[in-house]
C-alpha cells in the first residue's frame, strides 16, 4: 500500500472516529441514564464515572469495544498526520494518545462508595492519565508543526487555544468535561478535515 493511499484511510479513520465515539457516548448516556444515577452522575450536576462509568452499565461491552477501536482509529489518523506533515515527536505523541485511549478497555470502579482499589480499576486511570500526559503535549508540539506549514499555518493558533481549553477541563469531573469532549472531538474533525483537503 503507498504512501498516498494510506493516508487516505488515515483521514477517514480521524473523521469517522470522533462521530463514532460522540453517538456511541450520547446513545449510551440515555440508554444507562437510570443506572449512571446510581453512581452518582447527573446532567447538570456532578458528572461523576461519566464516560467511563457506561462500561460499567447493562451494555458496558458497547463502551469497552468504543475505547478499543476510537483509540485504535486515533492512532491511525495520527500515523497518517506523521506521514503527511512528515513530523516525528508530535504525531508520535498523538499515536501514543490512541493507544493509550485502547488500553482504557480496563473497566473503571464507581468513585462513590468505591471498596478496594482493584488492578483494572487502577490501570484504567492509569490510562486515563497517561492519555491527558500525551496528548495534551502533542497537541502544543503539533500546533508548531502547523505553524511552519502554509497549509496548516492557520490551524496552529485554533489548536493552541483548544488546548489551552481541555488542559483545565479534562481533569475536572463537573460539568466542564462536556467541555473537554466536545472541544478535542470538533478539534479532531477539523483536522481530519483539513489533512483531506491537502490530499
Amino acid at each position: 500500500m503507498n504512501k498516498s493511499h494510506l493516508i487516505k484511510l488515515a483521514t477517514l479513520a480521524g473523521m469517522l472516529g470522533p462521530v463514532f465515539f460522540a453517538a456511541v457516548v450520547t446513545g449510551l448516556t440515555i440508554a444507562e441514564a437510570d443506572f449512571m444515577r446510581t453512581l452518582g452522575w447527573d446532567p447538570l450536576g456532578p458528572v461523576i464515572d461519566w464516560p467511563s462509568g457506561l462500561a460499567m452499565g447493562p451494555y458496558g461491552w458497547v463502551m469497552t469495544l468504543t475505547f478499543f477501536v476510537c483509540g485504535g482509529m486515533m492512532a491511525f489518523f495520527a500515523y497518517g498526520l506523521k506521514l503527511a506533515l512528515k513530523d516525528k515527536l508530535a504525531t508520535t505523541l498523538m499515536m501514543l494518545a490512541g493507544f493509550t485511549m485502547m488500553g482504557m478497555v480496563f473497566t473503571s470502579q464507581p468513585t462513590i462508595g468505591r471498596g478496594p482499589y482493584t488492578w483494572h480499576g487502577f490501570l484504567h486511570d492509569a490510562f486515563f492519565a497517561v492519555l491527558g500526559f500525551t496528548l495534551m503535549p502533542g497537541m502544543l508540539l503539533l500546533g508548531r508543526v502547523f505553524q511552519k506549514n502554509d497549509q496548516w499555518r492557520n490551524l496552529a493558533i485554533y489548536t493552541w487555544g483548544t488546548l489551552a481549553l481541555i488542559i483545565p477541563t479534562f481533569w475536572l469531573k463537573g460539568v466542564a468535561f462536556y467541555v473537554f469532549l466536545v472541544a478535542i472531538l470538533v478539534w479532531s474533525e477539523v483536522i481530519a478535515f483539513r489533512l483531506k483537503s491537502t490530499q
